[in-house]
């Protein structure tokens, strides 16, 4: 498994670089309207157009000139190198603020403005100048009128069709096409040069075409022009032989050309021969510059880009074929347009100080400088005591208020000119910090911290750095820029705190405040593992990390370095990504990034995926263990273990697990130390001090663990103070005058070294008078005579003969609690209704509840109902409410009761006092529900209704309520009736009811408060025997049993009569219908000419139309039998009324009927009973 780790720095904002010296060059006033109040500065050219600006004739001529300074430059031009009046030409705007100019050319002649045009920016500190910007037009002119005469060329000859076209500005783009506006194909034999002329190195037959048109694109109008076609005719009587290689362009042995330092070079060789010859290319004395040049045109064409002096030379081409080869040598001069070696700077000087002002620039042949000052000619310029001119510099020596100019420096050759503006600015300015102030400036531990410290004044201010009010020296671990940032090399959790950097001058001094924080590295802890998984498993890559905890980091997974699949097979976790259904389409290497906003750290994992079921002939078994291993790199704590993998047999090794055994604090276990990939055959292991290591490495396959290999040789660590400090450590109050401090023991291999020691400390809060106490072997210590639950504050250390541990956690713990002593008082209570009271209490004291308040405890209980004069002995319930709570609700209580209740405080010792019994009686209620209900017959119709008192009465009974309503047989119910009835009945007898009737009854108890809970009940009159006996007798009689069954063989033989019909089928007296409905679409047809002839009665053999009929025009007897099927059962047929089939004999005529009837229901037994009844 590879890792890798980035940290991205914040490394402050933009610095300013104010370099002021004896001998000075400085930078520009910032323009920050904070710093720029009240400070000058002479003009500085931000924007204009280029040197040679081409313009586009259709469009307004914009040309652009921008310049800043304080206070803000007024413009002017000249052109043509006078003086250029805007205000005298209506069609010239400048824009406001600004020296850009707009010319709208509508109606003007585009002509008239070409010229070189000039900006002048000047404030009363100087002038700057812009360059030369020279105005030309972009034109693209017709191409001359001519004709061209067919090319006439013998198969085999070389040929050169001419472009040539019209010369324009920008020059155009060349291009051959045909008639259809297609590219002509170009090959190694025929190819374009850079003139735009099309190269034949020999002809072919196929070459004779009469559409070969050169066009020329001209980008800046984006017009094309073409050129008129050329005809070429290829004969083939006195073809050209075969022939070594001949040059074309250029011609001869030998030629010369020139280009620009920086430009790009382009060479052409162009040969004839036959076969077609290839060109190679060459340089004579050296190589081709590597990754600057490139072949194009079929090799024809060597580009060279971003040309040196070092390119210039001679470069040799060489065209070659079978009978021969040729060569051209190509002299490459290289010259230079004037360019920057050192160009001057601006420079912001105080009075009496120094400075000089620089130009120096390269060229071939070498430039030629000129200096003006402020846009005029230095030695026209008026005389400066404090300026020395020598060569390309300028010496500035003991200036004074007031001198601030812009100076011009102008470096000229015969291939162009470079001209540059650097204002002096002469300033006495305090000290100013451009940092923003208390800036926090956050970095990784081990990493570089820049702390800036931009600054602004003239002298140059001097920067100085403190920490906690101490001078940072400029060494060490501390670096000093000449900026005035604060660099810190390698950052430890010690540089964390503020800082102030200190700008000062002798006109004053100015602090500002910065922090820095230095944070804990991001670090992958668990690692993904290789993983070797069975197609539709699944796979799961563990990536969890350690970090600070100021930082959260997001975790990302790549697969094979680019997003993972939009598939839902992928789930990624908080700390792993799981592979849902492994395809062979998964595998791949997948990879971890957490990061945090200033690091990150990644580590990946590659998946296989095997076949579900293995191969039967290859056989899988767990691995042979390491062998070999060495111990390297040996430091304090870390050494670098490596192995020898053994034989895998068959699987991959997914993993190498690291084990070590500590012979010192626990010989002879062997624990778990790391694992890395098994790709891997080494691994850097982190130590822990006092520890005698013994390594060994464990291999695992697709199958097991391997056995361990052979221990490495013994690594012994030296001691160390600890690391750590003892984890979970508690206060627990075990009694009202002590707690005990408990806390988890470090191991062996976190102790460091000898003589562990635990040093107990603590204090009472806000005392800061601390007690300590040393204790070694223990996992606790009880501390007595404390105060009842009082505060503490105290720390566990981890301590041994060599130091003390990290400074320990102060954690925060009471001592031992005790009861409340103080029982609430101003207990009252407020009676809601029957079942509900509301009790209120005023809170204890704090200062009795000698502990933590958990609440109050309610009890309450029943002494006895009002209607009962003996006590009743109820236990008492119990309600908690909350510590911040002083009033609750006792609900649940029974009516006309009397209750008695009490309150207590509670804390984690337990309860305390009661106060004192309050009682409190409960009004009436509503009564219980009576306690049974009972009806019994009396006689046909009278009910006799019985009931008990309810066993609540929750008040005085003052009656019952007794209703009651009659239910049909569809449970519909009748009139209600009720009966009020006095409180110490218990029966009534209900007369005048329905014999044979279901009645249901309602009954509630009366007090004062109303009617209590519904209980029902249902009865039933006794029906009359007079009528029960005469239905029964009616039901039994033996006349009534035969009609029953007279009627059931009627039915049987109707049906027997109705099947018997159908299945015979019989003879319908279909003729009388036809008679009666004469239609003479529908005739009998004649057998000798077609027509439709009559039907016969004793025709019974004669198939109807539609049924088959043999070829000789007889019928079978077995065939003349009828049946519903050959009249069309299904179909359009039915019986009428007497049973007869209705029907149409033709095929046409029964489809129309069919779809006239509403109805076309096929004959069915049901049907003819039907016409039977």
């Amino acid at each position: 498994m590879d890792r890798k780790r980035s940290c991205m720095l914040c490394e402050g904002a933009v610095m300013l670089l104010l370099l002021l010296g004896h001998m000075t060059t400085g930078l520009e006033v910032p323009l920050d309207p904070k710093v720029l109040e009240g400070l000058p500065q002479p003009p500085t050219i931000t924007h204009q157009s280029p040197k040679d600006y081409i313009i586009d004739p259709r469009e307004n001529i914009i040309i652009h000139c921008e310049a800043k300074g304080k206070p803000h430059p007024s413009f002017s031009w000249t052109r043509n190198g006078t003086h250029f009046d805007v205000e005298k030409d209506s069609k010239v705007i400048m824009k406001p603020s600004s020296g850009t100019l707009v010319i709208d050319i509508s109606g003007e002649k585009t002509e008239a403005y070409e010229g070189v045009y000039q900006c002048i920016a000047r404030n009363e500190h100087g002038s700057a100048l812009s360059n030369n910007i020279v105005i030309r037009q972009s034109r693209s002119p017709l191409w001359s009128k001519e004709k061209n005469e067919p090319i006439i060329v013998q198969r085999g000859m070389s040929l050169v069709l001419q472009c040539r076209p019209p010369a324009g500005l920008p020059p155009p783009i060349i291009f051959w096409m045909d008639n259809n506006f297609q590219r002509l194909p170009q090959n190694s034999r025929v190819s374009q040069a850079l003139n735009g002329d099309l190269y034949f190195s020999n002809v072919l037959m196929e070459d004779s075409r009469n559409d070969y048109i050169c066009y020329a694109r001209f980008p800046h109008t984006q017009t094309i022009q073409q050129k008129q076609p050329i005809t070429v005719n290829v004969l083939d009587n006195t073809p050209s032989g075969e022939r070594a290689p001949t040059f074309m362009h250029p011609p001869g042995a030998h030629s010369t050309t020139m280009v620009l330092k920086g430009d790009t070079l382009e060479l052409e060789c162009l040969a004839d021969g036959l076969p077609t010859p290839e060109i190679t290319w060459t340089k004579v004395v050296g190589e081709l510059p590597r990754s600057r040049f490139s072949f194009y045109s079929f090799q024809k064409t060597l580009k060279i880009t971003e040309v040196t002096e070092a390119d210039g030379g001679d470069y040799r081409c060489l065209a070659k074929n079978r009978l021969g080869s040729n060569h051209h040598t190509i002299t490459v001069v290289v010259r230079a347009a004037p360019f920057w070696i050192s160009a001057p700077q601006n420079l912001i000087l105080a009075p009496k100080e120094n400075g000089m002002l620089t130009c120096r620039v390269g060229g071939n042949p070498q430039p030629k400088v000129t200096w003006s000052v402020n846009g005029i000619p230095i030695e026209n310029s008026h005389n400066d005591p404090s300026r020395k001119i020598k060569d390309e510099e300028i010496i500035l020596s003991d200036v004074q208020t007031g001198s601030s100019a812009v100076y011009q420096c102008n470096a000229s050759n015969e291939y162009g000119y470079l001209l540059t503006n650097a204002f002096v600015s002469v300033l006495a300015e305090p000290p100013r910090v451009l940092t923003p102030p208390n800036h926090v400036y956050s970095v990784i531990t081990n990493r570089r911290a820049l702390l800036d410290c931009a600054s602004f004044g003239s002298p140059l201010p001097k920067i100085t750095w403190f920490k906690d009010s101490q001078t940072v020296l400029d060494g060490d671990s501390y670096i000093i820029h000449k900026n005035g940032t604060l660099e810190i090399s390698v950052a430890q959790s010690l540089n964390s705190g503020k800082y102030t950097c200190m700008a000062s001058n002798n006109l004053g001094n100015r602090e500002n405040h910065v922090y820095l924080e230095v944070k804990e590295p991001t670090q992958i802890l668990k690692q993904p593992g290789y993983k070797v998984v069975q197609r539709n498993s699944m796979a799961v890559f563990e990536c969890k990390v350690k970090h600070d905890p100021t930082l959260f980091p997001s975790m990302i997974w790549l697969k094979d370095n680019e997003e993972l699949p939009d598939d839902t097979r992928f789930e990624v976790g908080s700390d792993s990504l799981t592979i849902h259904d492994v395809t062979e389409e998964d595998e791949g290497t997948y990879t971890c990034i957490r990061n945090t906003t200033l690091d990150q750290d990644s580590a990946r994992a590659t998946l296989t995926v095997v076949e579900a079921t293995p191969t039967p002939s290859i056989v899988l078994e767990k691995p042979d263990p390491p062998i070999d291993l060495e111990l390297t790199d040996q430091r304090e704590r870390s050494v670098r273990l490596t192995w020898t993998p053994g034989d895998e047999h068959n699987s991959p090794i997914k993993l190498f697990l690291i084990q070590y055994e500590d012979s010192l604090h626990e010989p002879g276990v062997w624990h778990n130390m790391t694992s890395v990939s098994g790709t891997s055959t080494t691994a850097q292991l982190d130590l822990s001090p006092y520890v005698y290591y013994s390594f060994r490495v464990l291999a695992l396959n697709g199958v097991n663990l391997s056995e361990p290999s052979a221990p490495s040789r013994q690594y012994r660590t030296n001691p160390a103070q600890p690391d750590m400090n003892p984890s979970d450590v508690k206060v627990i109050g075990t009694s009202p005058d002590s707690m005990t401090i408990t806390w988890t023991e470090l191991t062996g291999l976190e102790s460091n070294g000898p003589g562990l020691k635990y040093k107990v400390s603590w204090s009472m809060k806000d005392a800061d008078r601390w007690t300590s106490f040393d204790l070694a072997n223990v996992s606790q210590y009880m501390v007595t005579g404390t105060p009842t639950f009082a505060l503490y504050e105290v720390t566990v250390q981890a301590v041994n003969d060599y130091g003390s541990g990290p400074r320990p956690e102060v954690v925060l713990g009471y001592s031992g609690e005790d009861s409340p002593s103080a029982a609430p008082e101003n207990v009252q209570v407020s009676v809601q209704n029957g079942t509900v009271a509301e009790v209120r209490w005023d809170a204890v004291p704090l200062s009795t509840v000698q502990g933590r308040l958990k609440g109050y405890k309610v009890s309450y209980w029943k002494m006895r109902s009002l209607h009962k004069q003996d006590f009743e002995h109820e236990r008492p319930q119990v309600l908690i409410f909350n510590g911040n709570e002083t009033e609750g609700r006792l609900s649940g209580l029974n009516p006309y009761s009397q209750y008695a209740f009490n309150i207590r405080a509670f804390n984690g010792k337990g309860d305390g006092p009661t106060s004192s019994n309050k009682q409190f009686e409960t009004p009436e209620g509503v009564p219980g529900p009576p306690k049974h209900l009972k009806v019994r017959n009396l006689n046909m119709d009278s009910l006799i209704v019985e009931w008990a008192p309810p066993l609540e009465d929750n008040g005085h009974l003052t009656g019952y309520l007794l209703k009651y309503q009659s239910i049909n047989t569809t449970d519909e119910l009748g009139p209600l009736k009720e009966l009020l009835l006095l409180a110490n009945e218990t029966s009534i007898t209900l007369d005048n009811l329905k014999y044979s009737t279901r009645y249901k009854f309602y009954l509630n108890a009366m007090t004062v408060k109303g009617s209590g809970p519904t209980i029902t009940e249902e009865a039933v009159t006794i029906m009359d025997e007079a009528m029960t006996s005469k239905q029964v007798d009616i039901a039994t009689q033996g006349w009534f049993i035969g009609l029953m069954c007279a009627i059931a063989l009627l039915i049987l033989v109707l049906l027997i009569v109705c099947f018997i019909k159908r299945n015979k089928g019989g003879k319908y007296p279909v003729k009388e219908k036809e008679d009666a409905h004469q239609d003479p679409e529908i005739q009998p047809m004649k057998e000798d000419d077609g027509t439709f002839g009559e039907y016969s009665d004793t025709e019974d053999h004669k198939p109807l139309k539609g049924s088959r009929t043999p070829s000789n025009g007889t019928v079978k007897k077995d065939d003349s039998d009828d049946s519903l099927v050959d009249y069309g059962e299904g179909g359009d047929g039915q019986f009428n009324e007497d049973g007869s089939f209705i029907g149409q004999y033709s095929g046409k005529k029964e489809k129309d009927t069919a779809e006239g009837n509403e109805s076309s229901e096929a004959p069915s037994p049901v049907n003819a009973m039907n016409s039977f009844v």
